[in-house]
């Protein structure tokens, strides 16, 4: 965890900055001749960058300082602070903060802002191993507002006392009260947004796809960011509300090209715009990159480079009260920057956090170093021989009338209603059409309740996949089959977690991540290997889906329309109750 005051300058660090500016000392590092962002002015200037220890003493003129302990030559270049995701789970990533240090600070990404929701579901300690690094990536928390998120549509793995979350609300590691959902009122939840305004923090929001009435309630608890809005309609109508859209290019959506496509008309809400990753697993971090993907995907739309760079350093900066540590390159601020050779490349050559070179040309300089938490051991419990039996939906007939959910963009989903076959008094999978059962099975109590609906849109002509389900890290499970889905849960039984793709009594795929089942402390490119491969195999069984296993742990979540699923059942989104799989011939 990063606490705000570890990274001001102490008194001694102060005096030596203000002796070294006045030119009385030598610096310990000058970056020479770089073309600086200066955000405020919304310019780059030539300009070299005096570093004493870990801040910066001084902005001055090309040369006006001959002597340093060290002189780095950036003429031709461009020198930025480094990138902030505004929003990241970092469990989704599926590599532990040391591992995707190394993956992600070389490409210039050294400040994320995470809400631990996944990893909360085993404890406090474990919420503070996602927060907590050895390596040089500052990672604020988010607090999870609730754990599980709704106690009355599911049990989670734990039940944080609210106290907890009041209490993490006021530490100095503490930007925001995390993502909400947008549907729970009440007295509770509205002293939970009034202790987090009351204590200077912001409020994260989750709108997904509110508009009007439904999104004027939800803003009118305080909640000043949102990383949900897709349209150029939905930043404008956000942004006009005071609330700052951190534009989201995850493994489940890139909201880049929509958001960018008409720079007319979304250049006013430029001010209010920052990036965030949210959920992005390591495949894609690696072949796009983190959030100077976003500056790429932006300078290549059109919009112009200074306010591309303000958008993944000051802007977040600003709106999360980090200023006066990151996201300019200012005196006594800390020394995080980087050198640039092409603004729309945005590769960084050299990477500096706190004045030490901490990455250069795309590698990291460091080791991971962190130790493996004893909270991950056996923290999975699944009944053994788990039968297939357990996903029958009795009904009668040759065919039955199901509730669906159809997924588009990402993790949105269209409710609908299919007809599918039904075989001795059980509704079963149609893969004919797209149209598969899909189950949330518990793994934290061992007694292997699970809830059943229908999804379309994964494509999958045989076999199964499954994963750990977003934020209470239950068992999601997909397939033509009850028979092919039952061996998928046994897999991840015997595993401990992770993924698997199975296949008439074959394992084609797996990934092992065996830190609650949902993290891996492997070495991030055997993650990404073995994760190539599961996506592999997904699409070898039909599978149309890019990135499947992450698009099928959000298909349950209940704050994201049309329907959730989870262990207890299937539920309508917009009541936040349970409804029925079956269509009964009352209910039409």
């Amino acid at each position: 965890m990063t606490a705000r005051a570890d990274l001001y300058p102490t008194g001694p660090e102060i005096e030596r900055l203000r002796l070294v500016a006045a030119g009385a000392e030598p610096a310990d590092l000058i970056i020479r001749g770089g073309s600086v962002l200066s955000p405020l002015t919304n310019e780059f200037l030539e300009r070299d960058v005096v570093i004493a220890g870990r801040h910066i003493a001084a902005v001055t003129p090309v040369g006006h300082f001959t002597s340093a302990g060290e002189i780095i030559d950036a003429s031709g270049r461009f020198v930025t602070p480094t990138f902030i995701d505004s929003h990241l789970h970092i469990e989704y990533t599926m590599l532990s903060p040391g591992q995707l240090a190394r993956v992600s600070v070389p490409r210039g990404t050294t400040t994320v802002l995470t809400d631990p929701n996944g990893s909360a579901n085993f404890g406090e300690d474990a919420m503070d191993y996602m927060l907590t690094t050895a390596a040089p990536l500052h990672i604020f928390q988010q607090v999870s507002p609730t754990t599980p998120a709704n106690r009355e549509l599911e049990r989670g793995g734990i039940q944080i006392d609210e106290q907890v979350v009041l209490d993490r609300l006021t530490s100095d590691d503490t930007v925001t009260l995390g993502e909400s959902n947008p549907f729970e009122l009440g007295p509770v939840a509205a002293e939970r947004y009034s202790h987090a305004i009351r204590h200077g923090k912001r409020i994260t929001g989750h709108t997904a796809g509110q508009s009007g009435e439904s999104l004027w309630s939800y803003l009118a608890a305080g909640v000043g960011d949102d990383h949900n809005a897709v349209t150029i309609d939905e930043v404008l109508e956000r942004v006009r509300l005071g609330a700052m859209v951190t534009i989201m290019a995850s493994s489940l959506t890139d909201n880049t090209p929509s958001i960018f496509s008409d720079l007319e008309r979304i250049a006013p809400a430029y001010s209010g715009l920052a990036f965030c990753a949210d959920d992005k697993h390591v495949v894609d971090l690696l072949a796009q990159g983190h959030i100077d993907h976003h500056v790429r995907q932006a300078i290549r739309f059109g919009v112009p480079p200074v306010w591309a760079y303000r958008m993944a350093t000051w802007h977040p900066a600003v709106h999360y009260r980090l200023d006066q540590a990151i996201g300019i390159i200012a005196p006594s601020r800390l020394a995080d920057l980087q050198i640039i050779d092409d603004l729309a490349e945005v590769r960084p050559s050299s990477v500096y956090v706190a004045g030490e070179l901490v990455a250069r040309d795309g590698v990291a300089l460091f080791a991971d170093t962190d130790p493996t938490p004893e909270w991950s051991n056996n923290s999975f419990l699944v009944p053994d021989g788990f039968a297939a039996e357990r996903f029958t939906v009795a009904t009668e007939g040759p065919t039955a009338l199901v509730r669906a959910a159809e997924m588009y963009n990402g993790y949105f989903k269209r409710a609908f209603t299919a007809e599918v076959p039904v075989a001795d008094g059980n509704a079963v999978s149609d893969p004919a059409n797209d149209t598969l059962k899909i189950a949330v099975v518990d793994r934290h109590y061992g007694d292997g309740l699970l809830g059943i609906g229908f999804v379309r849109g994964f494509g999958l002509t045989r076999g199964a996949i499954a994963t750990f389900t977003c934020m209470n890290m239950n068992i999601s499970v997909i397939g033509t089959s009850d028979a092919e889905m039952a061996h998928a849960v046994r897999e991840l039984r015997a595993r401990g977690g992770g993924f698997v793709a199975v296949q008439e009594g074959e394992v084609l795929g797996a990934v092992a991540l065996p830190l609650g089942g949902m993290v891996s402390n492997a070495d991030w490119s055997e993650t990404a290997s073995a994760l190539e491969q599961a996506h592999a195999a997904a699409a070898s069984m039909g599978c149309t889906i890019e990135s499947p296993f992450i698009v099928l742990s959000f298909v349950g979540l209940a704050g994201v329309p049309d329907l959730g699923l989870t262990e207890r059942g299937l539920i309508d989104s917009a009541t936040q109750t349970f409804i029925d799989v079956v269509v009964r011939e009352d209910s039409q």
